[in-house]
């Protein structure tokens, strides 16, 4: 394999510079060129995998890993692969975006999204604005760039990753307002970024505010309008069209996202706004085959993420980075200790959030992939200064992501954020038992559950479902009525489909107000409706 690699690396550097990757490549790719690449494409996800275990244990975020992986193999790296096409890397990135805006809408919950999509709305929408203002501000006047380019990293780096916050936050015990706030938001933030984004690279003056605010509106409500169209559609079609394969339930869900973003790009509105609409209307419609689909969904977020990240990593030159260290740390200085808090507290103010989320939300606004994608903008639009520009980005998104999210769970301990959200997250799979005409839940009860201490009997569970089996500490056995369930319990619940509804609703009662859930008035609808 090493042979292999370094044989494919020889390549690449032995290519003319008139046929180096940011100019195409005018030797013919034999097979043999084409197996040395797919086998370094295998090396570096298999690497890439591992990085995964290693920054879930350090908290690190895997985004900086896969950056570096790319940075490595780049010129200045032991690869010394010269690849600086920006639109290349701008055409990847955005279906990149797509891939992971699709899994993230799948993966939201409409019960804990729907009551935060007014604030969340305006975070994406008023919090922008105010991010760009102060950001270019602070870019103008303590760096001395121009209004043009000041404005380009105002926007670019007001957009929060929806990456970044998926991985993150999910990962972190918090109130379901909260997280709901701060995935809707990414959400939903990156449409108005990218029309900013291109509205201040475009050649020519920049339109008049009411104007452009106009655009943004109407590629919105386009976005949207075709978004939710695609989503009921595809929900209701796959619903009621039985597949001949389980297999190709994932396929066509992941089909219906694209086509949102794809009908609401070419209808001149906001694509990213419709697959994440599209997307999280399938996830909360109860589709067939769910959890195949949403671990294909899953997997398939895995390898854009990894993709992205390296090539934005080959795309950067670290030896060009040295001038560009101190602007972006003072912007990003600026961003985050008063552009995002200032958003969050005028956008805030209608909904009386309190301080501690308000302070959570302020240092949550992570920035990831995405303004390193809206960075290549300007460079194909041929802005000027637009090299020092994505230089600028790529530090300021390093340093201050490698700050922000390994803190993110020490701030909401701190702030004392992560209490009640334990207790009500309880981790549930259903997968249908089509013949049978029934479900099998699988039900992981976390640390701080109020199911610590309950028995089985005393779930209450409605007429046919039943508790069949219980992993203990890697043994598993059939529990008798008295069996006394503990934390870090694993349980197999069998229901038939009629009930299947109401015995998911009450675990998730029991797991959120403990044994007397019903007579105390928890019926879990704070917990959520995941599957």
């Amino acid at each position: 394999m090493g042979a292999e690699f370094l044989g494919f690396v020889s390549y690449v550097r032995e290519l003319p510079r008139g046929m180096r990757v940011s100019q195409g490549r005018e030797r013919p790719l034999t097979v043999h060129h084409l197996n040395q690449l797919l086998l370094v494409c295998s090396l570096v996800l298999l690497v890439a995998v591992a990085a995964v275990r290693i920054s879930s244990r350090s908290g690190l975020p895997s985004l900086l890993v896969y950056l570096g992986i790319g940075v490595l193999m780049g010129q200045d790296g032991i690869g010394n692969i010269h690849f600086s096409n920006a639109e290349l890397t701008q055409v990847i990135g955005y279906a990149a975006l797509v891939v992971i805006l699709a899994e993230g809408g799948l993966g939201t919950k409409w019960k804990e999204i729907k009551p935060a999509l007014p604030a969340a709305s305006a975070l994406a929408l008023g919090g922008v604005a105010v991010s760009v203002g102060v950001t270019a501000s602070a870019a103008h006047f303590l760096i001395g760039l121009e209004w043009r380019q000041a404005l380009i990293v105002g926007a670019v780096v007001s957009s929060t990753d929806a990456a970044a916050v998926f991985s993150v936050l999910r990962k972190i015990p918090l109130p379901a307002r909260v997280t709901g706030t701060l995935e809707a938001e990414s959400g939903f933030n990156d449409a108005p970024v990218v029309i900013l984004v291109v509205a201040f690279s475009t050649a020519g003056p920049v339109s008049h505010w009411y104007v452009l605010l106009g655009e943004i509106a109407l590629e919105l409500a386009i976005g949207a309008a075709i978004g939710l169209a695609v989503g009921w559609l595809g929900s209701w079609g796959l619903r009621h069209v039985a597949l001949p394969a389980s297999g190709l339930y994932p396929i066509a869900v992941m089909a219906i996202a694209v086509t949102a973003y794809a009908g609401g790009a070419l209808a001149h509105g906001s694509g990213f706004l419709g697959v994440y609409l599209a997307s999280m209307m399938m996830g909360n419609a109860k589709l067939p085959h769910w959890p195949a689909t949403r671990g294909f969904a899953d997997g398939l977020g895995w390898i854009a993420q990894i993709g992205m990240f390296v090539l934005l990593g080959l795309l950067v030159t670290p030896h060009e980075l040295g001038d560009d260290v101190v602007p972006a740390l003072v912007i990003g200085l600026a961003l985050t200790m008063v552009a995002r808090p200032l958003s969050v507290v005028l956008c805030l103010v209608p909904f009386r959030v309190p301080w501690q989320e308000q302070t959570l939300m302020s240092w949550a606004g992570l920035r990831g992939a995405v303004p390193i994608i809206l960075a290549t903008i300007p460079m194909v639009q041929g802005v000027d200064a637009s090299r020092r520009i994505f230089n600028i980005v790529f530090v300021l998104v390093v340093v201050y992501t490698l700050v922000q999210g390994p803190t993110l769970p020490w701030l909401a301990r701190k702030l004392e954020l992560g209490k009640d959200a334990e207790a009500a997250d309880l981790g549930i799979e259903s997968a249908p038992l089509e013949r049978l005409r029934g479900h099998l839940l699988s039900v992981a009860i976390p640390e701080g559950s109020k199911m610590h201490g309950v028995e089985v009997a005393e779930l209450r569970l409605p007429a046919g479902a039943a508790v069949t089996l219980v992993v203990r500490e890697g043994k598993s056995f059939v529990p008798l009525p008295t069996t006394v369930l503990r934390r870090g319990d694993e349980l197999l619940v069998v229901t038939t489909d009629p009930v299947r509804d109401a015995a998911e609703k009450r675990l998730r009662s029991v797991g959120h107000g403990g044994k007397l859930a019903g007579w105390l008035g928890t019926n879990g609808a704070g917990a959520g409706a995941g599957r």
